[in-house]
């Protein structure tokens, strides 16, 4: 069976990386700024500022500055927004590690693993009331009417967010099986693409073109895009290692209704499904290795990871086909490309 994310040769620009390195140092840096000090600096301020400065991608604040500036912002005009999108990710990341008990992230133990459940939830729920700070001094930034406007795209994409969630968390309670493609891909429109790429897209564009630019044609090329990268994400979990940071075949010991797992559960015979629903109905801490490596298993015996994989190539190709349809008309630079390129960096990324 072919490798999930070599099933064809791509090529991204170093500009990818390069963008990426640039403007996710701007962000933290600015950042900074933000992340509180004092007392209790051991049960509070040292777990708020842990997986800001664990690193990360700086994906979804680099997409924002990059698609306001090519639609004409100056790069400071979108910081704020863009440390914002950086602080909501990572307290949204402390909460998903405690829901789905994962142990791993960025290649450390998770917050609530060193810290336990109550520090590490107090920790998450404070990033997100820190977020809300850079989106209040964009109004001294770019204006009132334009930074209000900002605070109800972040209403709307934390309302996809919470929905999104509450899908998958929903599934793995009720121990839900046989769901479609076009159930897993509703549940990442709302999860992944929205906090991913739709808001970062929408949030540039009010900012470089304020009232001048449909802002529904970022919804498909956001979702084209986000669920894309969710799916990649999705197999990496098949193949981790130090760069991935995140625990080996982890999803499926959460029991996560991936594309994969979907399928495979639909392929599988009735003596099959019986067995992967007593397993997946069991708690994390119930599971064993065994019953992991048979789930894997089964997987490469039905290709599961390779029809994942073919409809996440399908997904990008739609992606960029919106692409040229936002951003054709305007000038070349290297904002455009870093976009266009994205479509490709979600398989080669680690």
């Amino acid at each position: 069976m072919s490798h999930p994310s070599r099933e064809q040769v791509v090529r991204t620009s170093p500009l990818i990386p390069k963008l990426l390195e640039e403007y996710g140092t701007l962000t933290r840096k600015a950042m900074m700024h933000y992340l509180p000090s004092g007392a209790p600096q051991r049960y509070l301020y040292d777990l708020i500022a842990d997986y800001p400065l664990r690193g990360g991608k700086m994906m979804r604040s680099s997409l924002c500055i990059a698609t306001a500036r090519i639609f004409g912002a100056k790069l400071e005009d979108a910081m704020g927004s863009a440390v914002a999108i950086e602080l909501l990710h990572n307290a949204l990341l402390i909460h998903d590690d405690i829901e789905d008990d994962s142990e791993e992230r960025r290649g450390r133990p998770t917050l609530h693993m060193l810290h336990g459940v109550p520090l590490a939830l107090n920790a998450g729920d404070s990033l997100c009331l820190l977020a809300l700070r850079p989106l209040m001094d964009n109004m001294n930034r770019i204006g009132p009417r334009l930074a209000a406007k900002i605070f109800e795209e972040t209403e709307r994409m934390a309302w996809e967010s919470a929905e999104g969630q509450a899908m998958e968390l929903g599934w793995c309670r009720d121990n839900c099986n046989g769901l479609s493609d076009e159930d897993y891909l509703t549940m990442v429109l709302k999860k992944t693409c929205w906090l991913a790429m739709i808001y970062p897209s929408r949030v540039g564009a009010m900012i470089g073109a304020r009232d001048g630019v449909d802002l529904d044609q970022f919804i498909r090329f956001g979702f084209f895009l986000g669920a894309s990268f969710q799916i990649q994400d999705d197999l990496l979990n098949f193949v981790a290692d130090s760069r991935y940071g995140k625990e080996l075949h982890g999803d499926i010991w959460e029991g996560k209704r991936t594309l994969m797992l979907n399928h495979v559960y639909r392929e599988s015979s009735a003596e099959e499904q019986a067995r992967l629903a007593e397993i997946l109905g069991l708690p994390r801490q119930q599971r064993h290795p065994e019953q992991i490596h048979w789930v894997r298993r089964l997987m490469d015996t039905y290709g599961s990871l390779d029809y994942a994989s073919k409809i996440a190539h399908g997904l990008a190709g739609a992606a960029l086909h919106e692409f040229h349809g936002i951003y054709a008309d305007l000038p070349d630079s290297r904002d455009k490309q870093f976009i266009e390129g994205l479509a490709t960096w979600v398989f080669e990324r680690t």
